[in-house]
């Protein structure tokens, strides 16, 4: 009995643990994979695309019209090859060198009005998806960040690159040339037809197996390569987790999991890519091989019906196998554009599901549908604030607290309770689904967001440097960086002789030392004063610090909070921390607990009355006693020390 029950608790762990894996896998893919877009219109999508055209109007024009040309010219090359035919079986010599001549004269012809039709093409094609590419990048700016929180970068990435890349291949593999390969192929059936509409009759019987197999092909071509686009886009998402999580995955040795879980995702756009490419060959085959047979079919009828009654010349056959040819080469063409039409198409739909992505940044609202304006002195102000990231999970509830202006206010609270979100609706990154949050007196939803966000310098716990140097990471947001103001405000905090001894990466030294991606080349506490220093820069009324020491050392705290004392002189903070140092220093103490303000007063005050924040206070405060007294057990006796 025992020996049962003490292995069915193993059993039911794995159990446990296998459904728990089914879950996550399940929700990797829910969060991976797109939904499918439905039925889809090619007319619509392009007539979206043609406002990026649209001004690039005048090459599609040029190349239009020469395709046309070139179209005109190639029907006379069949009339001028049976005439060669015809002149070598006469002997003709002069007729012979004539057609020859001719035949050389309209190859460079072609070829030249062909290169001129192509550049322009392409030249359109490149214009119009660079217009393209800045709408989509515009756009990414204007989508709200809740978007974000819920779309894999890599999917973005896919729409920006691929998906336009696909769309380009309209213009520069000609697929817009179609209007030619039609011109043609009436051309080509009305001198087939003025040369012997027996001959033709026969040849067009092979015409309902192309468009029935076409059709066949159109259906689901259609669908592979909506597919393609699809796991392009996770492929992307996953690899770029991977590239930014790579120390993670090292760190907990799951090189094999990752690969494994690459390997689904690799095989399964291989796949993808596999099924386009069979429809893709099955249409080619096709046409190769009834166009092969109507050449055939042609010559057995013209042998066994006609050649003896002298009514087909041999000449006649020639041009007649001439024009056979160049008919099924604009339908092989024609089929191969209806592939990259279908890719394109593909694309295009992904990218005008994203800019039909209704989670913008909002405009500012007229005043009449904002709140009543506040008091003069008032800094920032919350009412009844209600907020969730998703539906049905709360993050604040009736959350209200003011600031007056050049007051410091400190949010403190357990991880979760909401601090950071706050500072998140004062800059208008989300929207509060109730109550009203005001800046210097004034509703947000009546600010311009751009003007809104000059108002604050914040420094974030997270610190993100772009590629450049630093004093373009300081001056960030300007396209004429201030020296000189750069430099006081790494003086301010301490912090410029650190930054002029570095070396001098890439032929620059102290502000214009290099700065990697991600600023991956500072450490942790080079990045927070890199932060600071932005801050000080922008100097703007109002000053958010999201946990903005949590990255250096108590030495470095030190110097930070004297420049910080100079720095908040006179502005409105907004601090976010968990540091004794910083929450003591504040006007007032607004404490969270599970989304609600929970207590609002002094550092004495709320020590006094024993809730929430006094609970954190000791507990901090027993913590950094502990490590004190660590960090005093391990330092060396002095000589002579008892």
């Amino acid at each position: 009995m025992s020996a049962v029950a003490s292995t069915k608790p193993p059993s039911d762990g794995v159990a446990a643990a296998k459904r728990g894996q089914e879950r996550t896998e399940k929700a990797l893919k829910t969060f991976h994979e797109e939904g499918s877009i439905g039925k889809a219109y090619d007319a619509r999508l392009l007539g979206r695309l043609w406002p990026f055209v649209r001004p690039h109007a005048r090459f599609i024009v040029v190349s239009l019209a020469t395709l046309v040309v070139i179209t005109l010219v190639n029907l006379i090359r069949p009339l001028l090859i049976g005439d060669v035919v015809q002149s070598a079986g006469t002997r003709d010599l002069h007729r012979l060198m004539r057609d020859g001549l001719l035949l050389a004269g309209l190859l460079v012809v072609v070829q030249a009005l062909t290169f001129a039709q192509m550049y322009a093409m392409q030249v359109a094609g490149a214009r119009a998806m660079a217009d393209l590419r800045t709408e989509i990048f515009a756009f990414f700016q204007r989508l709200r960040l809740r978007y974000y929180d819920k779309t894999p970068v890599g999917r973005l990435v896919t729409r920006a690159t691929n998906d336009v890349d696909a769309v380009s291949e309209l213009f520069a593999s000609g697929a817009l040339n179609a209007m030619g390969d039609v011109i043609a192929l009436v051309g080509i059936v009305v001198m087939m037809i003025a040369l012997d509409w027996q001959l033709s009759i026969v040849s067009f019987l092979a015409l309902p197996i192309v468009l029935a197999i076409v059709n066949y092909v159109r259906k689901r071509s259609r669908a592979a390569y909506r597919d393609v686009r699809t796991r392009t886009a996770r492929l992307n998402a996953f690899l770029n987790e991977q590239v930014n999580g790579i120390a993670v995955v090292q760190a907990f040795v799951r090189e094999n999991a990752m690969a494994t879980e690459f390997d689904g995702i690799n095989i399964g756009y291989r796949d993808a890519n596999k099924s386009a490419i069979y429809y893709e060959a099955v249409l080619d085959a096709t046409i190769e091989m009834v166009g092969t047979l109507c050449v055939a079919s042609i010559l057995w009828f013209a042998g066994l019906r006609r050649v003896g009654d002298h009514t087909v010349t041999f000449a006649l056959l020639v041009t007649f196998t001439q024009y056979i040819r160049q008919f099924f080469e604009p339908v092989s063409l024609l089929s191969q554009r209806y592939t990259l039409l279908q890719s394109a198409m593909a694309g295009a739909e992904r990218i005008f599901e994203l800019l039909d992505e209704k989670d913008v940044a909002p405009d500012a609202l007229p005043a009449n549908e904002c709140c009543s304006p506040g008091p003069s002195d008032e800094a920032i102000a919350l009412e009844h604030v209600d907020f969730e990231y998703k539906p049905g999970v709360p993050v604040l509830r009736d959350v209200s607290f003011t600031a007056t202006r050049g007051e410091r206010i400190a949010l403190v609270g357990a991880t979760g309770a909401g601090k950071t979100t706050v500072a998140s609706l004062l800059l208008r990154l989300y929207e509060p689904q109730g109550g009203a949050v005001r800046v210097l007196g004034q509703d947000v939803r009546g600010c311009e967001p751009h003007a809104l966000r000059r108002l604050f310098s914040v420094v974030p716990q997270d610190v993100f440097l772009f590629p450049g140097t630093i004093l373009s990471n300081i001056a960030i947001g300007e396209t004429t960086p201030d020296r000189s103001r750069a430099e006081e405000a790494l003086r301010r905090i301490g912090a410029l002789e650190l930054f002029q001894r570095r070396d001098r990466d890439g032929g620059g030294g102290g502000l214009d030392s290099a700065v990697d991606e991600r600023g991956q080349n500072f450490s942790a506490g080079e990045r927070q004063l890199l932060a600071f220093a932005r801050a000080i820069y922008r100097d703007a009324p109002l000053l958010v610090l999201d946990e903005a020491t949590a990255s250096v050392d108590s030495d470095t705290e030190a110097r930070l909070q004297r420049a910080l004392e100079v720095v908040i002189h006179g502005r409105t903070a907004l601090v976010i921390a968990h540091r004794l140092s910083t929450i003591r220093a504040a006007d007032r103490i607004v404490a969270f607990h599970k989304g609600r303000v929970v207590e609002v007063g002094t550092h004495d005050e709320l020590i006094a009355r024993g809730g929430v924040y006094a609970r954190l206070y000791r507990m901090q405060f027993a913590h950094e006693q502990a490590l004190a007294a660590e960090r005093r057990a391990h330092e060396p006796q002095t000589l002579g020390a008892p």
